[in-house]
């Protein structure tokens, strides 16, 4: 049988539908981090704006009660990056993606600076410290350099940091916090241990249906993991599968949604890094071709903004005085009815971000 064929605006529709960016939802921000496989964390607000983005309803202070009250975690997760996760999927996942972080590390800069060092001792002396007590990367890396003078410390540290399953705990990551990072172990933060390393097949279905339909490049490129192919041969006969425009397989979670190709899609400004830019191999589907250089490689980290559902710019807030700026850089001229849009979103965007400011103002400029 021939698989049905998705362009790549019916897998632009499937995204946002998964990643609650077709409608603001009524939900709690519990409610909606578990179903989008954890958030891209580097920038300590980039949860909040992307939760304002997908939610009625948020307030601030729902995530920072989440942390707080240690129900949601700060952690490096896919990618050997940071992640926003409930303690729940933390607990869960973090087993599973050991082998990424033992990758990372092998192939960082780090890892030539370590010849010779015994990695397990230095992991169990790093991960000591951080249970006894929260502390900073720069307080662990004076006890490492005391145990370890010949090897450069904040290659020891970092070290730990790949091999230890860690949480940045709070305030750092509490809304209007600019809090120092500081660490702690799992067992010491959560009162309770990791299980051992499972197969990843529920970290991969977990990923379908947040961001499928997805070819298995796409799964490898979220998750960092190898063998991916293995995996997904095993989960066959539990998947449904597509085709895109150029014939590749993609595989999805049977029951989840994929909505039509000309549903409506709402004007959005997104956080730094949002997963919806990096959880593929091949990124036509949120991204247009002509745009990919500009935003993936010269934008990068740059906070984008949704028109039609695919990114058309970047944005950021900047203050003078009482002033809260919101500059838009758009990759090509919008409509009227685009603009009005971008910049109703945008009056929203300064209200939950700046609510503080005296006045707000709005810049739209064509990157050209």
């Amino acid at each position: 049988m021939t698989a049905a064929v998705l362009g790549v605006r019916a897998l632009n529709r499937a995204l946002l539908e998964r990643q609650f960016l077709l409608r603001r939802v009524h939900r709690g921000a519990g409610e909606v981090v578990e179903p989008l496989a954890g958030m891209q964390a580097q920038e300590p607000d980039a949860p909040y704006v992307g939760l304002w983005a997908r939610l009625a309803d948020f307030a601030p202070g729902d995530l920072s009660g989440m942390l707080t009250g240690r129900d949601a975690v700060r952690a490096t997760m896919m990618r050997a990056t940071l992640h926003l996760m409930t303690a729940r999927d933390y607990i869960a996942l973090r087993p599973v993606l050991q082998s990424v972080l033992d990758r990372a590390l092998s192939g960082s800069p780090f890892a030539t600076q370590l010849h010779g060092v015994d990695l397990d001792a230095v992991a169990e002396v790093g991960r000591a410290a951080f249970a006894e007590q929260p502390r900073t990367r720069a307080e662990v890396k004076r006890l490492l350099a005391q145990r370890w003078p010949q090897a450069d410390p904040t290659a020891l540290v970092y070290a730990v940091s790949y091999l230890v399953p860690l949480i940045q705990i709070p305030p750092r990551g509490v809304w209007g916090s600019t809090a120092q990072a500081t660490w702690a172990t799992v067992d010491s933060w959560l009162g309770r241990p990791l299980p051992p390393a499972a197969a990843p097949d529920d970290l991969l279905l977990r990923y379908l249906a947040a961001f499928g339909p997805a070819t298995i490049g796409d799964m490898r490129a979220w998750s960092g993991l190898a063998g991916i192919g293995e995996v997904v041969e095993r989960l066959r006969p539990r998947l449904r599968t597509f085709a895109d425009e150029r014939g590749r397989t993609l595989f999805d979670v049977p029951g989840a949604p994929l909505p039509a190709a000309d549903v409506p899609a709402p004007v959005r400004f997104l956080p730094w890094f949002d997963n919806v830019l990096v959880a593929y191999a091949e990124r036509a589907r949120i991204v247009a071709d002509r745009h990919r250089t500009t935003v993936v490689t010269d934008h990068l980290g740059h906070p984008p903004l949704l028109v039609d559902g695919f990114v058309r710019g970047c944005w950021r807030i900047t203050r003078e005085g009482g002033i809260a700026t919101l500059e838009i850089e758009v990759l090509e001229p919008l409509s009227d009815a685009d603009t009005g849009a971008v910049t109703a979103e945008g009056e929203r965007l300064l209200e939950f971000v700046a609510a503080d400011a005296d006045s707000w103002d709005i810049r739209v400029r064509d990157s050209a």
